[in-house]
């Protein structure tokens, strides 16, 4: 077993080898050994990370059916307010017994090695741009406030001094019509 990189991603199949139509279900409960991704939310290393893994032995090799559950930490991307979110994934992946065709995944040492493909999993299913809630308001881009904080948004006009010569010609509010309308009918 020199070979083997023992890590809480990797599962003894020794009574699984060579006898297709058997199966077992394991449950797992271990700490992220390292992060898992890298934008605004990730799992951090030490999240605990829970794991349902149904193991099938069929005549290629080890089917593993897993379902992984835990928790990414992070910021909002529009309030950058720190925040957690629950990640549930799920993932089929066939592990060839050795010496077979080529497969991307194999059964080594009477083990197979879920790092990668909890990995990839967990990463993918992340967000790029995590918000806290559906609907948050995020910062004011003027005064890098919290919208949510403000009572009610302030409604001002910006005025542009470069367009200061045509708001001559805008009606104003409260203005009986413009004088435009009532050229064209007579």
């Amino acid at each position: 077993m020199t070979g083997l990189k023992r890590t809480p991603y990797t599962v003894g199949v020794r009574d699984l080898e060579g006898r297709p139509g058997e199966m077992r279900e394991h449950s797992y409960d271990f700490p992220a050994p390292d992060q898992l991704g890298e934008g605004l939310v990730a799992v951090k290393a030490g999240t605990d990370l829970h794991a349902d893994i149904r193991l099938e032995s069929v005549h290629e090799g080890i089917l593993v059916t897993a379902e992984i559950e835990t928790t990414a930490d992070g910021e909002c991307g529009r309030c950058l307010r720190e925040m957690s979110q629950p990640v549930e994934v799920e993932f089929q992946e066939l592990f060839a017994y050795s010496g077979s065709e080529a497969s991307e995944y194999e059964v080594l040492y009477d083990h197979v090695d879920l790092e990668s493909l909890v990995r990839d999993a967990v990463v993918l299913s992340l967000p790029f741009q995590p918000v806290c809630t559906p609907d948050c308001p995020g910062l004011d881009p003027e005064t890098g406030e919290r919208m949510e904080s403000r009572p009610e948004p302030e409604s001002r006009e910006a005025s542009d001094p470069r367009w200061a010569a045509l708001a001559e010609f805008a009606p104003r509010p409260g203005a009986a019509g413009s004088g435009a309308e009532d050229k064209e009918e007579g």
